[in-house]
C-alpha cells in the first residue's frame, strides 16, 4: 500500500529521492543538464510530498509558488523499480489537491523532451501543453504544461 506524507525540501527521504532524480537527469539531460540544474534548487520548498510503500520511500514531488495563482510542479520522481504502479499520478494528485487548499487556480510544470515517461503521464493527467514560461522561453528541449485546478 502507498502512503504519502506532506514534507519540506528538508526531510531526509525527500532529498534523497531528488538526489537520485538529479542523478537520471543528468544522463537524460547530458550536456544540457548545468542549464536545468540552475531551476531546480529545493532550498525554498514548503510543499513536498514523500511517497512510501510500508516505510520505504519510493517516489517525491513538491509543488512551488510561481505567481498569485500557479503553483509549479517541481521534482517528480519515482523510484525506477517502482514504476508503472501508478505512484507518480497519485503523488500528481496529491500535489494539485494541496495546490487547490492554498487558493491556487492552476499547476503548471516544465519537462524535458528525454522524459517521455513524464509526457505521457501529464498527458494522462489533463495537462495542456503551453507556451514555455520564465527561463525556459526559447529553451528547445523544454516542454511546459499547465491543469486548471477546479474546486
Amino acid at each position: 500500500m502507498i502512503t504519502l506524507r506532506h514534507t519540506s525540501s528538508n526531510d531526509p527521504h525527500f532529498i534523497i529521492l531528488v538526489k537520485a532524480l538529479d542523478e537520471d537527469l543528468a544522463i537524460r539531460d547530458g550536456e544540457d543538464h548545468e542549464f536545468y540544474h540552475q531551476f531546480n534548487s529545493i532550498e525554498d520548498i514548503k510543499y513536498a510530498l514523500v511517497a512510501y510503500m510500508g516505510t520505504t520511500p519510493v517516489g517525491c514531488g513538491a509543488i512551488k509558488q510561481l505567481d498569485d495563482t500557479a503553483m509549479e510542479v517541481k521534482r517528480m520522481y519515482t523510484l525506477p523499480s517502482q514504476r508503472d504502479n501508478g505512484i507518480a499520478s497519485l503523488i500528481l494528485d496529491e500535489l494539485e489537491k494541496w495546490a487547490r487548499e492554498l487558493g491556487f487556480d492552476c499547476c503548471r510544470l516544465e519537462t524535458g523532451k528525454q522524459q517521455p515517461e513524464a509526457l505521457a503521464l501529464y498527458t494522462k493527467k489533463g495537462y495542456k501543453i503551453i507556451s514555455n514560461y520564465g527561463q525556459y522561453m526559447g529553451v528547445e528541449n523544454s516542454v511546459c504544461f499547465q491543469k486548471e485546478l477546479k474546486n
